[in-house]
């Protein structure tokens, strides 16, 4: 039998706020990254201390607030701190931020950019935070999809063009049905959404590698819409090297779009 450990373990940060104006006796030069995982609750610890390195109280007169921006510099968190220290003092500085699975439903894995403050409770200035020596005050948090990768992405389909042979024929753009991925028991989903619409809806698949005007298109699944109030969705199995949809015989309304999963 093997015997495999796991870690269950606090994930804690050090930040440094002079708030009585300290003298620097402890200079730390390293800020570490945060790790934070889609599809599940992370609860992360901070500490709050002065620049000689001893825990400051905030525990009635502060409150944490922690911000986290994407790689184009939007705000996409914002949570207040939840302080943990108590009277007595145990846990002295320190609080909890939960950023939440729903928090990171919508994030692709990226290098978020955070930052925490103090709003004083007697009359609502702010205070930064510092992370290094060099009083730096943003810091860096990795969105992973290594512990819960998700669902797999999910195509959309369009954009119709006039077929170049046949005017009364509209093909959809190309999309990669993820051949490579899926093996011989490929499963796709399609879902067909539409307006008002009456006419003829085909998807078609290729094995060729690259898509052209020459391309050789195969029919999968074919059905004839008469103004559905729902999507209508079909599932299919192969494996093609790309997917795309057409429609014909077109009497009224439009399709707005078709959902492809792979």
């Amino acid at each position: 039998m093997q015997l495999i450990p796991r870690y269950l373990s606090t994930n804690r940060a050090i930040l440094t706020a002079d708030l009585a104006n300290n003298i620097t006796e402890y200079r730390p030069v390293y800020r570490r990254q945060l790790q934070v995982y889609k599809g599940i609750d992370n609860v992360l610890t901070f500490e709050i201390k002065n620049p000689d390195q001893k825990p400051l109280s905030i525990l009635t007169t502060y409150t944490p607030k922690f911000v986290a921006f994407d790689e184009n510099k939007s705000l996409v968190i914002e949570h207040n701190g939840v302080i943990v220290e108590t009277s007595t003092p145990t846990r002295k500085g320190q609080f909890t931020v939960t950023v939440t699975e729903n928090d990171l439903l919508n994030l692709k894995s990226q290098y978020l950019s955070y930052n925490v403050y103090l709003v004083k409770t007697s009359d609502n200035t702010k205070v930064l935070t510092y992370g290094d020596s060099d009083y730096r005050a943003t810091g860096t948090i990795h969105v992973s999809t290594e512990a819960f990768p998700g669902p797999a992405s999910t195509y959309e389909l369009k954009t119709f063009t006039e077929d170049s042979y046949d005017s009364s024929i509209y093909n959809s753009e190309a999309v990669s049905a993820e051949a490579s991925r899926n093996g011989n028991e490929a499963l796709h989903t399609a879902a067909i959404y539409t307006t008002d619409f009456e006419g003829k809806v085909t998807i078609q698949g290729t094995l060729e590698n690259n898509v052209s005007g020459l391309t050789v298109w195969a029919d999968i699944y074919s059905t004839t819409l008469q103004s559905p109030t729902q999507p209508q969705f079909v599932n299919f199995n192969g494996v093609f090297s790309y997917i795309r949809a057409k429609y014909e015989n077109k009497v009224s309304g439009t399709i707005d779009k078709i959902l492809v999963k792979n």
